[in-house]
């Protein structure tokens, strides 16, 4: 089985039948990319516990030919209401029970299943695709791995050719790095660029707006690309000139947080403990009331998801999840200090999957 997908699809059985389930129905585009690789905006999936035999694909006729080439292996259905269409199909092949994805589902789309799957019974099964997505994949990771070099890139590229330098607006900087970022591959921004100079860098998740950055200042970049459906995600805190101790003291601060939040992403490590790892760092320095949030998240085909690195946290690693590491330190009206890597964990040490250097820039 040499298709991630079939694999996917696979695992997916597996937990159907430990859930008594005789098929899942899928709504979510994001599941629905993570199990056949369709990229389009509507369709559905219904995975049968006895294999891709009797699994079925369900999309609208703008996405006939497209679908045929990007899930070919598997039955497909064409109607605009995809999920009440495969519905109404378990309810013809009289499937005993059929799961749906309810953390998706809203009122109104529940009664509309229920009418079309009259005499199948509906059983709530929320996150079973996404606890499946915890754990990458090689194919995941190396499309990881490249959005994060289209990341790397764009940065170098940006800095080389004096794209940060006093007297630009964070718009203009935020612009500048997307194109950048497209330039190298990437199919959009893996979310709102955050450019954040000065007294804005204090503000975790600043939108840039037309403030000019000034020598003397932190430029705090908070940004990511997005390729194969994957989202890279990186921090980087520079300096536009001299850098004044208060800015060498938090931002050696920062790192030293980083490092210890590195070092604990270890298979079997609560979530929590990882967070307080780091935060441990900045509090016994006295700071812990200006580290705003929690320290990470899973990362893939979106740019938030489990697991939630943070305080409160639950669960445990495991080999091959994908998640950040971003502690900050924030004072207000002064300036902030963000540091975020993406990372893969594996059984000895983290992969990290951004390059860029650590090392405070001047630039």
């Amino acid at each position: 089985m040499s298709d991630p997908h079939e694999r996917r699809r696979a695992a997916l059985r597996s937990t159907l039948r430990d859930r008594g389930l005789t098929a899942l129905l899928i709504g979510d585009l994001r599941n629905l990319r993570y199990l056949t690789g369709f990229t389009g905006s509507n369709g559905a999936l219904l995975v049968h516990v006895d294999g891709d035999d009797r699994t079925v694909f369900c999309t609208d006729g703008r996405y006939q030919e497209q679908s045929a080439e990007q899930v070919p292996g598997l039955e497909r259905l064409i109607d605009r209401a995809s999920a009440q269409a495969l519905a109404a199909r378990a309810a013809a092949d009289r499937l005993g029970v059929l799961g749906f994805e309810s953390q998706h589902v809203t009122v109104d789309g529940l009664d509309a299943l229920s009418r079309a799957a009259e005499g199948v019974e509906l059983a709530r099964a929320p996150q079973l695709v996404e606890a499946l997505r915890l754990v990458k994949d090689d194919t995941e990771v190396e499309a990881l791995r490249q959005a994060c070099a289209i990341g790397d890139a764009a940065l170098a590229e940006l800095i080389a050719e004096g794209g940060i330098r006093p007297g630009r607006t964070e718009r203009e900087v935020a612009r500048d790095l997307e194109d950048r970022m497209r330039d190298h591959g990437a199919a959009a921004p893996a979310f709102d660029t955050i450019i954040a100079t000065g007294a804005n860098s204090a503000i975790p998740h600043h939108r840039p707006t037309d403030g000019v950055l000034r020598t003397g200042d932190f430029v705090k970049l908070d940004f990511g690309a997005q390729l194969h459906g994957y989202h890279s995600d990186m921090t980087r805190t520079l300096v536009l000139g001299t850098p004044a101790d208060w800015q060498r003291e938090i931002y050696d601060l920062v790192a030293a947080a980083q490092a210890a939040g590195t070092a604990a992403l270890l298979p079997g490590t609560p979530v929590s403990v990882v967070d307080a790892a780091a935060r441990q760092v900045i509090e016994d320095a006295g700071r812990g009331a200006q580290f705003l949030h929690g320290l990470g998240h899973g990362v893939g085909l979106q740019i938030h998801e489990a697991p939630s690195l943070a305080k409160t946290g639950e669960g445990t690693l495991s080999a091959a999840m994908a998640v950040t590491v971003e502690p900050g330190v924030y004072l207000s009206g002064l300036g902030g200090v963000r540091i975020e890597d993406t990372l893969v964990v594996r059984d000895s040490h983290p992969e990290l999957l951004t390059q860029t250097t650590k090392q405070l820039m001047v630039v």
